[in-house]
C-alpha cells in the first residue's frame, strides 16, 4: 500500500509557482497556451476559425466584433457539493476571452458561428473585392498595346 502525506505549505508553493509562471510567459486567460485554443483556416469564399470551449456554458458563450477585432468570450465552471473536496485542479475554470484582429478582407457584417462538441465554429465571408480572381489577357492581333 502506498501512502502519501499532504503538505499544505508544498500545495500552496505550487500554485503560487504554476501562477508566477503563467504570468512570466505572458498565459493569461484566453491566451494561447490558454483555456481557447484557436485554428484558423482561409477557404476559398471564407476564414473559419474555431475555438475549443469543452465544457463551457454554451448559453455563456459571446461573439463580438467592434471595429475590425473579433471577441470570443466564454465561461466554464463546476460546481461541488457540501461533501466534495478537490485534491487535484489542473483544469482551468473561470471566463475566458479570446481577441482576434480582422483584416479588411473580411466581411464583419455577415459573421455566422455555431457550437457543437465542445467546439465554437466562426465563419467570416471574404469580401468580393478581395477573392482570387482570374485576368483576362489581350491578344495582339495588330491592335494598340496597353503600354508596352
Amino acid at each position: 500500500m502506498l501512502l502519501t502525506s499532504i503538505d499544505p505549505f508544498v500545495q500552496e508553493f505550487d500554485r503560487q509557482f504554476d501562477r508566477l509562471t503563467r504570468q512570466a510567459l505572458g498565459w493569461r486567460e484566453g491566451s494561447a497556451g490558454s483555456a481557447m485554443p484557436l485554428d484558423g483556416v482561409r477557404r476559398k469564399d471564407d476564414v473559419l476559425l474555431k475555438f475549443d470551449l469543452p465544457g463551457a456554458d454554451p448559453d455563456s458563450i459571446e461573439v463580438t466584433v467592434d471595429r475590425g477585432v473579433l471577441s470570443v468570450s466564454a465561461r466554464r465552471e463546476e460546481e461541488y457539493g457540501e461533501d466534495e473536496r478537490v485534491f487535484v485542479r489542473e483544469r482551468q475554470m473561470g471566463t475566458f476571452t479570446r481577441r482576434v484582429y480582422l483584416s479588411e478582407h473580411l466581411d464583419s457584417e455577415k459573421i455566422d458561428a455555431a457550437y457543437s462538441n465542445g467546439v465554437l465554429a466562426v465563419r467570416i465571408p471574404v469580401i468580393e473585392k478581395a477573392k482570387p480572381r482570374k485576368i483576362e489577357i489581350q491578344k495582339s492581333s495588330g491592335q494598340k498595346s496597353i503600354g508596352v
